[in-house]
């Protein structure tokens, strides 16, 4: 398995055709307390960069984009009854949905994890 980072602070992870799309422990940070999700619809298609998803938390609401195009196949509905996950497990447990991919090569213009460390600090 793969994992990339976006500078909108996303991470996917790619195993075959699906990826797994989540926000990163520094976005959660950034956020503070997770109060709501809202999921895509399965079968929703998107093209990379589309509005995907929102996060909202006491100090805010954000948008969490595609990472790349692809349909959601799968949302993680322990997010509906437990929004607090994406604060304890961000980059785990804390997943939003599953995309099957439609075009592996956008993967190349995402970060390895290495390279979104050094982004993060730079912030």
């Amino acid at each position: 398995m793969s994992r990339y980072f976006t500078d909108e602070h996303e991470w996917i992870d790619v195993e075959g055709e699906i990826a797994t799309v989540g926000i990163t422990d520094y976005a959660q940070e950034q956020l503070g307390d997770i109060v709501f999700v809202e999921l895509p619809a399965e079968g929703t298609t998107f093209e990379k960069g589309d509005d995907a998803a929102v996060v909202e938390s006491v100090k805010a609401a954000s948008d969490v984009y595609a990472p790349i195009s692809g349909e959601v196949v799968e949302t993680n509905s322990a997010l509906e009854d437990e929004p607090a996950l994406v604060n304890s497990d961000a980059e785990e447990d804390g997943w939003f949905f599953k995309l099957r991919v439609t075009d592996a090569s956008e993967l190349e213009g995402l970060m390895n994890e290495a390279a979104y460390k050094k982004f993060v600090a730079s912030l």
